[in-house]
This record gives C-alpha cells, sequence and structure tokens, in this order.
C-alpha cells in the first residue's frame, strides 16, 4: 500500500453570505456590483460572482429606500430610523446624513445631474434634497396614502417629478412653480411602478389592477389602458437596446409604437407593444420557484425588474430573494427568446445539508430550508439552476454517478417523498411514496448505484430500486421498494452505504447506531455507548469500521464485527452533527453545534486543526471525493469552501525559511560593517528581539547615541514601531536591560507625536505594561541617589584629614594627628551650629600649630 499524505490545513477560499433579505437594492451603471438592503446593513455586492465587495453598517434598523448616483460613487440609503445619509462607495464612509420626516422613506430617486435627492414618504409626502446642503428645495404634499414610486424626468432640462401612490393616482410635480401640475386617475389598485419613454412624452404606470396605461405629457391624458391580467410589480420601457433589436422580427408596423415589458405576480417575463396593445412575447414557463400551499399552487413571482444599462440584459428580482439576469437572443428561425445567464440567490436560510455534484464537482447540491434544491456552480458561487417539486423542506439529499456518466440526486422531503432528480435534464424522474413521517436521510449505493435507501422520522428504513431507470423517460415514474425493516425507536437522522454496498448503518435519536445486512435489510450487530442521538454515520473507506457522530458531544469509531467502539474523539463543546472520511480513512473532519469545522487524524486522536469561519451551528458538511475538497454550510446561511493548503503551506515555510537564512547573512554582514541603521531594520524583519537589544546597545555605548538611535528608528513603520514598544516593555521587566530599554523609550517619544502614538492599536495594553516598571526603576534611581548624600556628609565630615602645615617639618606625626582628632572629637560634641563650629575647628587648628612652633623652639 501506498504512504498517505496527511492534511495539516485547510483553507476557507470561497464564502457565499447572506447579502440580499428583500426590499431596495440598487444596480451600477456597469453592473459591476449591486447594492443591496441587507436587513439593517448595505452589502455591495460583486454582480459577476455574488461575493460581498463591502459592507455598509447602518444604524440597527431596516433599510427602506436606496439610490446610486449617476456616477456609480455616492449611495443614498434611508431606513425606519428616519435618517437618510450619502455614503461614499469606495471607502464605505457616511459623508453626510440629516432626518427626514416624521414616517419612513419608501422610495427615492436621484436626479441625473446628481444634485437632487427625492424621497417619497409614507405620509403621502414627497421631498426634494438639495445633495450637498441636506436641505429641503421642494415640500409636495397631495397623496393620501403609501407614495410607493418615484422617478425624474430623464431629461434634465424638463423639471419635472413623477410619483405614483397606493391611493391609485399618479402626480406629476413642476419643481420650477412648485406645484402639482397633474394628477393622473384611472387606476383602481395601489401604483407600483412608472416608466418614462424615450423621447420623454409618454409616462407609462402599472399596478396590482392588472392594468398598464399610458398618458400623454403633453396635455395629461390617458391614450391608453393595456390589460395585462396579473398583478404588475414593475414595468420597463424597451427602446434601441438589444431587446429592440431582436424585436424586430415582430410584426411592428407603428414605429411610433411603445415596447415595454411587465413582470409581476405569475413570474413570467411579457413584452408587450402599444400598438394594438399586443404581447409580442411571453415566456413558456416561470424560472421562479414554486410552492404549493393549502394543496394549491401558488407562485412566488417577481418583485421588481430592470434593464440594465448598456445594453447589458434584463434583471428580475423575485420574492425569495434571487436576482435572474436575462440576455436577448434571436433564434435561428428568427424568433425571440429570454435566456436565463445567471441566478444570484441573495438568502439561502438555514442549510441543511449539501452534496457535491458530477465526476469533476463542479456544482454542488444545497439543500435550505424551503421546497426546492439549488444547485451552486462552485466555481462562480451562483446558483446554475433549482430543482423545484417537494411540497415540505428538503431535509436531506445525496448524489451520484452512474457508469453511463449520468449524474442523479435523491431528495427526502418533510412532505414524507423522495425525489430521484437527473441534473442533465433538470427534472424529476421518480418519485417515492410509502413513508408516514419526513424524510430525515437518503444514500446512494456506493458500487453499482442501483439503489438507494431512506430513513424516517416513522421508524422505518426503506430500500428503493433503481432497476427500472431509462434515459428517455418524459414523466416521473414511482420508485419501487425492494425492502422495509423497522428500524429504530425514534427518528432515523442519518444513513450510510458500505463501499462493497453489502451493508448499510442507520443513526437514529434512540443514540443507537445499527448495522443491516443487503439486499433484505437483515438485522446485524448495535452499536451501542452514545448518550445521545446519533446525526451522522460514515463507513470507512479501507477498514471494517464506521465513524458515529452524537449529540453528546463525541466521535466514536466501532467495529463492524462486533460492534465494539475501538476509538472515542472528545474535542467539540457543544453537539456533533457531520463526520466525513478524509486521507483514504486516515483521517476525517467534523463540524457541530458549536460552529466549529475540526479536522482530526485516526491514529493519534489528535485534532489537527480548527477552524471558526462559521457564527451559528454547521448542519452540513461534505467532502469531494476526487479533489477532497470541502464544503460547509449551517443556520448562519453560509456555504464555505474549503481546499487543502497543505502543500502550499510547506512550500511557503521552505520558501519563509530560505529568506529568513538569507536575511539573517546580510544582518551578520551589517553588524561586522558597523551599520546599525540596517541591521536594526533586518532584525525587526526577522523577529529578532535579543539581537535588537545587542544592536541598541552598542548604540547607546557609542558617542553620538542619541542621534545614531533617531536615525535608525526614524524610518520605521507604525507597525514596527508598534512591536518595538513590545520588545521594549519585556527590556522594562528586566534590571539589566531598563537602562537600554528607558533609552530607546525616550527616542521613541521624542520621534513620534502624541497622536501618533495614541492611534496605534493596543497602545494602551502596552503601556500600561510600561508604566509600573518604570516607576519602580525610578524609585530605586531615588534611593542610590539619597545614599550618595549620606557619603557625600560623610566624607565632608572626615575632610579635615586633607589639611596639611604651612611651613616647617613635624617631628611626630603620629601625635599631631591624634591632637587633631581629639579636636576634631571635641568639636563633634558640641551643641553649636554649623557656623560656630567652622570657627572653633579653624582657632583650635590655629592654636595647634602655634603649640608645635614652641615645642620645636
Amino acid at each position: 500500500m501506498t504512504s498517505v499524505t496527511l492534511k495539516k490545513n485547510y483553507q476557507c477560499v470561497q464564502s457565499l453570505h447572506q447579502f440580499y433579505s428583500g426590499g431596495p437594492y440598487a444596480v451600477s451603471s456597469d453592473e459591476s456590483f449591486i447594492a443591496c438592503a441587507c436587513n439593517d446593513t448595505i452589502t455591495i455586492v460583486d454582480s459577476s460572482n455574488a461575493s460581498i465587495k463591502s459592507t455598509i453598517e447602518g444604524d440597527s434598523e431596516s433599510i427602506t429606500a436606496l439610490a446610486l448616483s449617476p456616477d456609480d460613487k455616492f449611495l443614498f440609503s434611508a431606513s425606519h430610523s428616519r435618517q437618510i445619509r450619502i455614503w461614499d462607495i469606495s471607502s464605505s464612509k457616511c459623508l453626510r446624513s440629516w432626518k427626514g420626516r416624521q414616517d419612513p422613506v419608501m422610495a427615492m430617486a436621484c436626479h441625473a445631474s446628481g444634485g437632487l435627492l427625492a424621497t417619497a414618504g409614507a405620509d403621502g409626502s414627497v421631498i426634494v434634497w438639495d445633495v450637498d446642503g441636506g436641505f429641503v428645495t421642494h415640500f409636495f404634499k397631495g397623496h393620501s396614502g403609501v407614495v410607493t414610486s418615484v422617478i425624474f424626468h430623464p431629461e434634465p432640462t424638463r423639471l419635472l417629478l413623477f410619483s405614483g401612490c397606493d391611493d391609485t393616482t399618479v402626480r406629476v410635480w413642476d419643481l420650477t412653480s412648485k406645484k402639482c401640475v397633474a394628477t393622473l386617475e384611472r387606476h383602481r389598485s395601489t401604483v407600483t411602478t412608472i416608466a418614462i419613454t424615450e423621447d420623454g412624452w409618454t409616462l407609462l404606470s402599472g399596478g396590482r389592477d392588472k392594468v398598464v396605461n399610458m398618458w400623454n405629457l403633453h396635455d395629461y391624458s390617458c391614450t391608453m389602458s393595456i390589460p395585462t391580467n396579473e398583478a404588475i410589480e414593475a414595468l420597463c420601457v424597451i427602446g434601441t437596446t438589444t431587446f429592440g433589436t431582436c424585436l424586430q422580427s415582430k410584426k411592428t408596423d407603428d414605429k411610433l409604437a411603445c415596447r415595454f415589458l411587465t413582470v409581476g405576480e405569475h413570474g413570467i417575463v411579457r413584452i408587450w407593444n402599444s400598438n394594438g396593445a399586443v404581447c409580442l412575447f411571453q415566456q413558456a414557463s416561470s424560472d421562479v420557484t414554486v410552492s404549493k400551499e393549502d394543496g394549491e399552487e401558488a407562485k412566488r413571482g417577481f418583485t421588481s425588474a430592470v434593464l440594465l444599462p448598456s445594453d447589458q440584459g434584463l434583471l428580475c428580482v423575485t420574492a425569495d430573494q434571487e436576482f435572474l439576469f436575462y440576455s436577448a437572443i434571436q433564434s435561428q428561425e428568427g424568433s425571440f427568446q429570454l435566456n436565463l445567464n445567471k441566478r444570484l440567490v441573495g438568502y439561502n436560510e438555514e442549510i441543511v445539508d449539501m452534496k457535491f455534484l458530477g465526476v469533476e464537482e463542479e456544482f454542488l447540491a444545497v439543500a435550505t430550508s424551503v421546497e426546492q434544491v439549488r444547485v451552486y456552480d462552485v466555481s462562480s458561487m451562483s446558483c446554475s439552476y433549482v430543482l423545484a417539486g417537494h411540497t415540505d423542506i428538503v431535509l436531506c439529499l445525496d448524489t451520484c454517478t452512474t457508469s453511463s456518466g449520468r449524474t442523479l440526486i435523491v431528495t427526502g422531503s418533510k412532505d414524507n417523498t423522495v425525489r430521484l432528480w437527473d441534473c442533465n435534464s433538470r427534472r424529476c424522474i421518480g418519485v417515492g411514496r410509502g413513508h408516514m413521517g419526513g424524510i430525515g436521510a437518503v444514500a446512494f449505493a456506493k458500487k453499482l448505484q442501483n439503489f438507494f435507501v431512506s430513513g424516517s422520522s416513522d421508524l422505518t428504513l426503506k430500500l428503493w430500486s433503481l432497476d427500472g431507470l431509462s434515459d428517455d423517460v418524459n414523466d416521473a415514474f414511482s420508485l419501487k421498494t425492494k425492502a422495509v425493516t423497522a428500524a429504530h425507536d425514534k427518528d432515523i437522522n442519518a444513513l450510510a452505504v458500505a463501499p462493497n454496498d453489502s451493508l448499510i448503518c442507520s443513526g437514529s435519536q434512540d443514540r443507537t447506531a445499527r448495522i443491516w445486512k443487503l439486499p433484505d435489510l437483515t438485522p446485524g450487530v448495535v452499536l451501542r455507548g452514545h448518550k445521545r442521538g446519533i446525526w451522522s454515520v460514515e463507513f470507512s473507506p479501507v477498514d471494517q469500521c464506521v465513524i458515529t457522530a452524537s449529540g453528546d458531544k463525541t466521535i466514536k469509531i466501532w467495529a463492524i464485527s462486533d460492534g465494539s467502539c475501538l476509538k472515542t474523539f472528545e474535542g467539540h463543546t457543544s453537539s456533533v452533527f457531520k463526520v466525513q472520511f478524509l486521507t483514504r480513512g486516515a483521517q476525517f473532519a467534523s463540524c457541530g453545534a458549536d460552529g466549529l469545522l475540526k479536522l482530526w487524524t485516526v491514529k493519534t486522536n489528535e485534532c489537527v486543526a480548527t477552524y471558526d469561519q462559521h457564527e451559528d451551528k454547521v448542519w452540513a458538511l461534505t467532502v469531494g471525493k476526487k479533489t477532497e475538497m470541502l464544503a460547509t454550510g449551517g443556520s448562519d446561511a453560509v456555504i464555505n469552501l474549503w481546499h487543502d493548503s497543505t502543500a502550499a503551506d510547506r512550500e511557503d515555510a521552505f520558501r519563509k525559511e530560505e529568506e529568513s537564512v538569507l536575511k539573517g547573512q546580510e544582518l551578520k554582514n551589517a553588524v561586522l560593517d558597523a551599520n546599525y541603521t540596517k541591521a536594526i531594520h533586518l532584525a525587526f524583519e526577522l523577529r529578532r528581539p535579543h539581537q535588537l537589544f545587542e544592536l541598541f546597545g552598542a548604540l547607546c555605548r557609542s558617542e553620538d547615541a542619541k542621534n545614531q538611535v533617531k536615525s535608525a528608528l526614524g524610518v520605521l513603520s507604525v507597525e514596527e514601531y508598534r512591536l518595538l514598544l513590545e520588545y521594549v516593555r519585556e527590556w522594562n521587566t528586566k534590571p539589566k536591560l531598563c537602562h537600554i530599554a528607558q533609552f530607546v523609550l525616550l527616542q521613541v517619544f521624542t520621534i513620534l507625536p502624541p497622536t501618533e502614538i495614541v492611534k496605534m492599536k493596543g497602545v494602551g495594553e502596552l503601556l500600561e505594561g510600561l508604566i509600573p516598571y518604570s516607576q519602580r526603576h525610578y524609585s530605586r534611581i531615588d534611593r542610590l541617589e539619597r545614599s550618595t548624600f549620606l557619603l557625600d556628609y560623610t566624607l565632608n565630615g572626615m575632610s579635615i584629614v586633607e589639611s596639611e602645615p604651612e611651613m616647617g617639618v613635624v617631628d611626630n606625626p603620629k601625635e599631631e594627628t591624634l591632637t587633631e582628632v581629639v579636636g576634631q572629637g571635641q568639636e563633634s560634641a558640641g551643641e553649636d551650629d554649623g557656623l560656630k563650629k567652622r570657627s572653633s575647628k579653624k582657632r583650635k587648628s590655629h592654636k595647634l600649630n602655634g603649640g608645635s612652633k614652641k615645642i620645636k623652639a
């Protein structure tokens, strides 16, 4: 057997986060990004791969309106806090904010000049603001309900403003006279959308009364009413775009006719011609996901639509937070078609299960808390297609690729059915009915792919045959069961099929896992030992064992032969939901309710790495069979993709070690050349505090120490200064090193202004560590200085020994010295002040000198 290289580390290379929670959004003029309302924040999303470029933090209130400036540099937002804010897109900083009206802003529009901002309020008012000054230029009152839409006239010279309201009217406001010049009354329900034709003289309005009205802006008369038989949520005027070019094949003889598209509750794009009020195009089927409520089919239709600038297609937004990008194409027969290019999902809700698809594992099938299965392109993280058919939320799924290259998906739902899907045709090709409870687990056969098993909350285990599966099935056929057994005492949470298709392992909430022999589901050994329910089971790809993960925070490996527990792994702080083998069974990955992903080595019982990339429970974990790439998802609606970075980390470590050796030699050369400035910078790069201390010590012993230290420190970056303060803090704790530490600290405070020091990250903690030891050092120096005062006093008191005779030779110096000492003692015994002591000393010294002369005489 060839040796297996163990994995040491994984790196999160791509993430799909929640970026849109419904409501307002704004698309840039080049379609490069979309500004989306996500609860109380604003996300700037890359429209190519749904990655979040930046996040703008709001004011803890839901966003109600968004608008972009004409140059896409500024973003205007309003929330339930009634604050209107202007954001710089590049820096995500708030440039200006002001308080709007007492009621929330429901819509807003920016003038083509960028200097005016119109806001529509829930109180029926329409207000125009000066963008630079933040003051009101126009205040229009006339609507009697919530204003749902507001637009400026596209021609900057025509200062007109249009507003639609749920009072069924459209009003035209003249910015010059500051008056309402027309009230357009023809709708019978809420006006949801308004648009103006390219020539600027026709206004279109659509509403939930299933009618589109056309208005002549010369005299504000209604020229036409077009019934659509659908509650309209958005309409767009089609001008000289690709849509218009592709529609030339249709019978549109009148060049003055207006063409527009509508979207609404049915989730279908329709294109209309005002000449004869005919529908030029209608989608054959809806791309919006379908649900069933109370036995009746109900479609979650479109909530808005916008024709993308620069002729880049059509963007439609659904009620379940999906962005659908369409392009117009003309078929070979000359017919007009809409092609769905891309689908971005703004919110996945709770992710409960996921699996990689296909041989190359380019797609990822995801089951969330909805009735559909979403299939994502791994490279772009855009939703390629949706599998809709279940009538309740999908709880589990599994995938396989048959010997003929056909990719299949099996799903289990809370609607008590299992469904088989063909990924090539993207259709349901089989439905299995018979369970009396929600399906909690499904698993394909590993070797022959001729069956799959399902486990349910009805406590039964079913084996489904795929023998009747045909490649040319048009309608979903009924799947048949080969075997059924009552498996557990509580809900079945997990299933796994052995690599040779001979055994099945099931895990249940009854705290046991059971082995079943195929093809008749004959009972085998029972795995007992967990203290809580079992959430995941998996067969080893090489050994005769099975691994289980439980709600008791442990992972266990069991022998299939006798059901004995071989190993127990502890490390998670909460329930373990999923476990998958890696590296040919030598390692495994696990995730759980603590939001952690862990990598384990079986032989050493060691947790190699722990990753914390989720903010909530991690329910789903899948491993690519070919690449061993990981994918995780959980309650935070985040999908993370992980790649093995062991080899890359090893190469990076080798490269860093090589660079460290070269820089180390360069550092030695700089020290030998006495180039201390260069040596100090190299010591910083190599993170060598001891050598850095020696360099500063050598500089401090030099003649021009202050200037040399300043020149060495003057070119350091802010991060290097912070690192130097950390080193100085450590040096300052030792009395032998504190002198150089204090000297360097003085130079740092001399070079850096206090404002720069305060801005350093963690400077408070550093200064707190410096102050106590510095006070201790200064106290010790103060005590030493006071001790020198006593020594000075003692030496001054004994200074008489230095007095010498002015003339003559002393015959008996010992006697003279003794006499002086006696005189000194008599003086020190007196109680006179210092001045009297000094005068008495002089007199006695004079007498002694005179006495010695008399003796010699």
